[in-house]
């Protein structure tokens, strides 16, 4: 086991109307100038964004505009942002909307705070030493990045097309506004694939080499059956606010840190380095992705450790045979109309194709991946293999 490390200092506030502190809470943060940054469009026609824009404005608060953010966030409107905010003489950014904006405004307060070229920071040329006050609204349950350190940024402006992550406790917002009213028009689609972001980010953490605390384990376990029985009612009834409440706060809590807790490490994560590759050239959702992966990464992992997968079933289906355990895993996944291969989405994979992609998440065989199970270029395409159908 670990010495345990847990640091949150995220202020979330959470429940009905609480978008509707967001004047007072940035005035307490002593904000005079702010970056409100925001997606396409939906949170304008929603109204949302007039309603935040007249509580700033009623806290004596100045205000610019940045839209335009869209799933896996690019970073030419992040470089757009850092000029905004210094031009403007901002010192504040709030974010609106998902964990895409989520994700831009960290990267354009890391920008901002370190100066110099912004990618620097997520290709591992720089280790950022600080960031930009950030807050949030979310209107998406999925990423967790309203308490998470993390934001990942896709490189447009490359060829091929790179999408990095950069993970620091400085990526901690300031506050989170959690209402999850604001979550009652998000699609069917969207909604499932969120879910599915959430569980894997408690998934990645489950399986980590060494040992870790049962309780941990237990928490784990609960999350994930909480998120699998609220989804189904948030499909057939979007506007429940018991359900969407639940898997908002599953979503803030499965990537905060909480489900490492006590763990050895912080987790295999060699999902989402895969799916990245997938989301980075063929802009998939990544809930989706992630979903289309796991099944096959599970059964090629599998006898690493069976008694984790084991404990896995047990807490969650009741269920020992752990290749029943991950059939459920995926039948849940089906469930809820995600797809459990690459091509459910939508993606006619070959070997060549699994070829690149799995050099492309080593950086062309300069890296492994995984924690739980370390893998290196050969594994990935035997993953993508698997998940692809050809083997």
């Amino acid at each position: 086991m670990a010495s345990i490390g847990y640091y949150t200092p995220t202020k979330v506030l959470f429940g009905k109307e609480a978008e509707n502190q967001v004047g007072e809470v940035l005035k307490a943060e002593g904000a005079t100038k702010v970056l409100v940054h925001f997606g396409a469009g939906s949170v304008k026609k929603s109204g949302l964004l007039d309603r935040v824009e007249a509580r700033i404005k009623e806290a004596g608060i100045d205000f610019i505009e940045l839209g335009g953010v869209v799933p896996n966030p690019r970073v030419s409107l992040v470089r757009k942002g850092i000029e905004m905010y210094r031009d403007e003489g901002c010192d504040y950014i709030l974010s609106v909307g998902g964990g895409s904006v989520l994700d831009s405004a960290k990267a354009i307060g890391y920008g901002v705070f370190g100066g110099g070229d912004v990618w620097d920071f997520y290709c591992g040329k720089r280790m950022p030493e600080g960031i930009a006050p950030i807050g949030c609204i979310l209107t998406l349950s999925a990423t967790g990045s309203e308490m998470s350190d993390s934001s990942v940024i896709t490189n447009d402006e490359t060829d091929p097309v790179y999408k990095r992550g950069c993970n620091t406790d400085f990526g901690r917002v300031k506050f989170s506004l959690l209402n999850p009213e604001l979550t009652y028009t998000v699609s069917e689609y969207q909604t499932a694939s969120g879910a599915v972001d959430i569980m894997m980010h408690t998934l990645e953490r489950f399986f980590h080499s060494g040992h870790g605390l049962d309780f941990t384990d237990d928490l784990a376990c609960t999350l994930l059956k909480e998120v699998m029985k609220w989804t189904p009612v948030a499909l057939y009834k979007p506007d429940d606010y018991d359900a969407r409440a639940n898997l908002m706060w599953c979503g803030t809590l499965s990537h905060n840190g909480l489900m490492a807790t006590g763990n050895a490490t912080k987790g295999d994560w060699a999902c989402h380095q895969i799916e990245h590759e997938l989301s980075a050239e063929y802009d998939v959702a990544h809930g989706a992705g992630l979903a289309a992966i796991w099944g096959s990464w599970a059964r090629y992992v599998l006898d690493t450790d069976r008694e984790r997968f084991v404990k896995l079933g047990e807490g969650v289906f009741g269920e020992s045979d752990p290749i029943k355990a991950i059939e459920k895993f995926e039948a849940f996944f089906k469930s809820i109309n995600m797809p459990i291969t690459i091509q459910g989405l939508g993606l006619d994979f070959d070997e060549a194709a699994c070829r690149t992609a799995a050099r492309g998440v080593t950086f062309q065989d300069a890296r492994t991946i995984g924690d739980f199970k370390v893998l290196n270029t050969e594994d990935v395409f035997n993953i993508y293999m698997m998940a692809s159908g050809l083997k």
